[in-house]
């Protein structure tokens, strides 16, 4: 058996498939089309054994379904226009176009160097101008609906980084990135009123035929939507209304209590 030398043998067969045209989706071809979209990764550092688990996956796949004789589409963009991202290029001292342009270099050499081939002729990142300018459009629009509103919420507020950072990237109670203590801080955000699509979205669960039931039950639950009914309780001493969501109305005779949240706007007053 021939000795496997992968400095030799595999920088040879990268350059193969870079300049093969076969990862290139042809818009005018006869040949059976198939889709294949991976997660966009954060530039927010460089590749991971993680993602070479997710997108070294994705890769066979595309490369079988070419030899089977499909027209696969198989882009690769860049999810960066986002706190991730930011965070770091506050770690770093720089601004965050250079570091998020270093990283994605760098995370491009990286699935080169492990033989992960896309159709780089269809790179996008969000925060390039020609691509954010048309979530902005989305966003006037369901504005202009009435999908948006406004309102104060309390987010994950990191004093190190002195930015808000999403769940997963809170640790025992510690930022990921920096090791400082994360607080609940309520801010003024923005919110899209997905719960007006709760049920068309649970009765088009049905129609995903191919999704196992698992993650159909995943996706019920994140729905979330409950039937019931709205009860407004009265403060004696105040007169002032407590909204309560009930899907038990017919149990409302036997309540004792009533508690409320922390963060409830009336707990100032009444204390």
């Amino acid at each position: 058996m021939s000795e496997y030398r992968p400095n030799e043998i595999e920088p040879k067969w990268r350059k193969f498939w870079q300049k093969t045209p076969i990862f290139q989706m042809k818009e005018d071809s006869n040949k059976p089309k198939y889709y294949l979209l991976m997660m966009f990764p954060y530039p927010s550092g460089t590749l991971h054994v993680g993602h070479g688990r997710n997108y070294i996956l994705g890769d066979a796949v595309a490369r079988y379904k070419i030899m089977c004789g499909f027209n696969v589409l198989n882009p690769m963009g860049w999810d960066a226009f986002g706190l991730p991202a930011e965070n770091q290029a506050i770690q770093r001292g720089v601004h965050p176009r250079i570091s998020t342009m270093e990283n994605i270099a760098r995370m491009k050499e990286q699935f080169e160097e492990w033989g992960v081939i896309y159709d780089w002729k269809r790179e996008i990142a969000s925060c390039h101008p020609g691509y954010y300018r048309w979530t902005q459009w989305l966003f006037l629009k369901f504005y202009e609906k009435g999908l948006v509103y406004r309102k104060k919420a309390a987010a994950n507020w990191c004093t190190g980084c002195l930015t808000t950072i999403a769940n997963e990237q809170v640790h025992d109670g510690k930022c990921e990135r920096c090791g400082s203590s994360v607080t609940q801080k309520d801010l003024q955000q923005w919110f899209l009123k997905t719960t007006a699509y709760a049920e068309r979205l649970l009765d088009d669960l049905k129609l995903l035929t191919g999704w196992p039931q698992r993650v159909k039950s995943m996706q019920e639950n994140w729905i979330g939507r409950s039937q019931g009914a709205e009860v407004f309780f009265k403060v004696a001493e105040t007169g002032d209304p407590l909204p309560c969501f009930t899907t038990r109305p017919d149990t409302l005779w036997g309540v004792t209590f009533m508690s409320l949240a922390p963060e409830h706007p009336i707990v100032e007053k009444l204390v």
